[in-house]
């Protein structure tokens, strides 16, 4: 598995056991930085796949590289674990700062009419 990014190449090596997801992670990062918008129900059957796939694979100790690479499937995995994982593949400041503006919009909305 390679990865580019600021004309660095970073090769990466994961068991084929995670190859499936592998794939599917690609898919999704390139769906999220395409120009274009995704189709929803596509866009949603993948998540759905990488869902599943995630759940197959949670015990792999090859896991952790592979959502370093991928960050929208870290973002799910983040999700769907969310009372075990929490945030811990957020920076920390990004994930006070939305538990922060999720706090405020709860008030809000909890002191409308």
């Amino acid at each position: 598995m390679t990865q580019a990014s600021d004309s660095q190449v970073r090769v990466v090596h994961l068991p084929a056991t995670l190859q499936n997801l592998v794939n599917l992670s690609a898919l999704l990062e390139r769906m999220d930085r395409s120009a274009q918008a995704p189709n929803p129900t596509q866009y949603r059957q993948l998540v759905q796949h990488i869902e599943h796939e995630l759940a197959l694979r949670a015990d792999d100790a090859a896991l952790s590289q592979l959502l370093g690479i991928f960050p929208a499937t870290a973002q799910i995995y983040e999700n769907t674990r969310y009372e075990v994982a929490g945030l811990c593949l957020s920076p920390l400041d990004a994930a006070v700062q939305a538990e922060q503006m999720a706090r405020q919009c709860l008030q809000s909305l909890a002191h409308r009419p």
